[in-house]
């Protein structure tokens, strides 16, 4: 299926030199619980594990806990566990490894896609709601030569909608939210909210189906992003 165009916003390409890209469900899959491994290291019960996890996401999101250690640590003290420090660093462990693995699942073309639009000029910045673990990995993801800055929620305090999360990774770039394109799956409204700012906000299908009601353009594969806005195939 070829890029969706409407009639919202202007031109796409037009004065827009910078692009903002959602990580999670846009450029790998989304994140999947695996969270018994890391109960049991604990000594919590796992189902117990997940719903504190769950109960603790806008913290979690935030980095209101700190490091990934002692967040291990308040949600296991939740279901009422006391880990040791061995038990803590098995844990952590688990957890950086679980989403090395998810980050290294890159589509090769999308990689090729953020190469060629890197060589055409354009500035591309990281807009991601993500926990304690994602930036330790980051370093290591075949991704993160393609961007100029990372914005994650558990370093910036904020999780989108809030536009600190936007203009964090504008400010880092040196633009104006209207001179930057944005491209996510649309969960927690983070396509409106990007739009509201200026941008020219694009959904993808390609992971997930997270915001059916947006008429907005939209892409079904992130491969197809720069015939959308204009960028010649390399």
């Amino acid at each position: 299926m070829r890029p969706v165009r409407s009639d919202h916003g202007d031109r796409p390409r037009g004065t827009r030199r910078a692009l903002l890209v959602d990580l999670f469900s846009t450029l790998v899959a989304d994140r999947e619980a695996e969270d018994l491994g890391v109960a049991g290291v604990l000594g919590v019960e796992g189902e117990a594990f997940g719903r504190e996890l769950d109960a603790t996401a806008y913290e979690r999101f935030t980095g209101a806990y700190g490091d990934l250690g002692n967040t291990l640590r308040v949600v296991a003290g939740r279901c009422g566990g006391a880990p040791g420090e061995e038990q803590v660093r098995e844990a952590t462990d688990l957890r950086r490894g679980y989403v090395r693995r998810l980050l290294s699942a890159v589509p090769e073309g999308t990689v090729r896609t953020l190469e060629g639009l890197k060589s055409a000029g354009w500035r591309i910045g990281l807009v991601s709601d993500a926990t304690a673990e994602v930036p330790l990995e980051w370093a290591t993801c075949p991704l993160e030569p393609y961007f100029e800055v990372t914005a994650f929620s558990a370093e910036v305090g904020a999780v989108k909608p809030d536009p600190k999360m936007y203009l964090t990774a504008c400010q880092a770039l040196e633009v104006e939210p209207s001179e930057c394109m944005y491209v996510g799956d649309g969960g927690y409204g983070e396509l409106p909210a990007a739009a509201a700012l200026g941008m020219y906000a694009i959904r993808t299908t390609e992971h997930a189906d997270s915001a059916p009601s947006w008429t907005g353009p939209t892409i079904t594969s992130f491969t197809d992003l720069p015939a959308l806005i204009g960028v010649p195939s390399s």
